[in-house]
């Protein structure tokens, strides 16, 4: 007789959001690695306003553990706080985005 018997281990953030510094019309991405795929109710946030996929927001997932966030083109005032969340898990970064002195 064989007893297989498991716990289902929670899912923990492997890699942070790092902060990041880019220049107005520049690509800013952000990616964060969780333990194992399958995580729930994954959402991005920047300043608190939710994000969602479209022409400069690009939003996508690799291997179930791999979550990225790409914003195109952006300007001075996209500098904030992007989060990522991910049921219980959340991981923060600052995004500066610095004029070009001409």
């Amino acid at each position: 007789l064989l007893l297989l018997c498991y716990t289902e281990e929670e899912a923990v953030i492997v890699t942070e959001l790092k902060n990041t510094d880019v220049f107005v019309g520049e690509s800013a991405t952000f990616t964060c690695e969780v333990s194992q795929p399958g995580v729930k109710n994954v959402q991005w946030w920047l300043d608190g306003s939710p994000l969602h996929n479209n022409f400069v927001t690009e939003i996508s997932e690799q291997d179930g553990i791999i979550h990225t966030l790409t914003l195109k083109d952006v300007a001075c005032h996209d500098s904030g706080t992007v989060t990522f969340r991910a049921g219980s898990l959340i991981s923060s970064a600052k995004l500066l985005v610095k004029g070009i002195l001409l």
